[in-house]
């Protein structure tokens, strides 16, 4: 059976971020995506316009509907707005033998808040510590943690930082630093860098949820957290290499990228 990869995340009107990029990045990795939608955006290229949290019941209701029947091999989380979502969706995620890549997710590219403050301490005490593998970005990392990264010497702080609230593993992702795209992914006893050179794209819209969602697809397939972790980190490269334009602000990476004739990281997308 095609393994199956549960996205509980926030939807994108603008289809480059949030459940729509999960859904895509998932079909192009070949595993069967399906969705927990717990909030609804008004977005584009521009930014955010509105955002609506969906109530609790009906986030656990699509959740119990999915892995009850259907069943999972990986969950991913993405945009989880409150503290009660937050908290709701850890609790499912414990009730689940199934891996969990969580993103937590606190701006949008464009820097829209996503996530409230006040549901900060339910993401470190109630997420992380169910999490298989956390991919928080440096500015999440300064939100969750107060650790601010300015160097690539200071991932390992960040990381350890990171660890401490429980998850398995740790991707700190680095590509807000100058000079090349380097992430670090540790568990506390061993480490595994990943470097790509910094793409001259600005559309880069996704560019989270793709991974996450790429990393969840792997293990899904049986991939151990570090393989995951390369082969997602190669997806996502070649879809910055090829984001395309797309209204008049930030586009989105390509997602299907990797599905066209002599593709290979860097293609343009036509």
């Amino acid at each position: 059976m095609k393994p199956r990869v549960l996205t509980v995340a926030g939807s994108d009107s603008g289809g480059g971020a949030g459940i729509q990029a999960d859904l895509k990045t998932m079909l192009a990795l070949g595993v069967h995506g399906m969705s927990v939608v717990t909030a609804v955006t008004a977005q584009n290229s521009l930014g955010v316009q509105g955002a609506w949290e969906l109530p609790v019941e009906a986030v656990r209701a699509q959740y119990r509907s999915v892995v009850d029947d259907i069943g999972v091999q990986a969950v991913k989380t993405g945009m989880l707005a409150s503290a009660e979502l937050v908290e709701a969706v850890a609790e499912l995620i414990g009730s689940t033998d199934a891996p969990a890549v969580v993103d937590p997710v606190g701006v949008s590219k464009h820097g829209d808040p996503l996530l409230a403050a006040s549901a900060l301490d339910s993401v470190r005490t109630k997420l992380l510590p169910v999490a298989t593998v956390a991919t928080p970005n440096i500015d999440e990392v300064a939100q969750l943690t107060g650790v601010r990264v300015e160097s690539e010497g200071q991932l390992r702080e960040a990381a350890a930082a990171v660890l401490a609230y429980g998850p398995k593993w740790v991707l700190i992702k680095g590509g807000h630093l100058p000079g090349d795209a380097v992430d670090l992914l540790t568990d506390g006893a061993e480490e595994h860098w990943f470097r790509a050179p910094r793409l001259d794209n600005r559309h880069t819209h996704g560019t989270g949820c793709t991974l996450a969602s790429a990393i969840a697809s792997q293990v899904a397939k049986g991939q151990s957290v570090p393989e995951a972790v390369a082969a997602a980190k190669e997806y996502v490269t070649g879809a910055i290499a090829a984001g395309f334009a797309l209204g008049g602000g930030i586009g989105p990476v390509d997602h299907a990228w990797a599905l066209r004739p002599q593709a290979g990281p860097g293609t343009p997308s036509a």
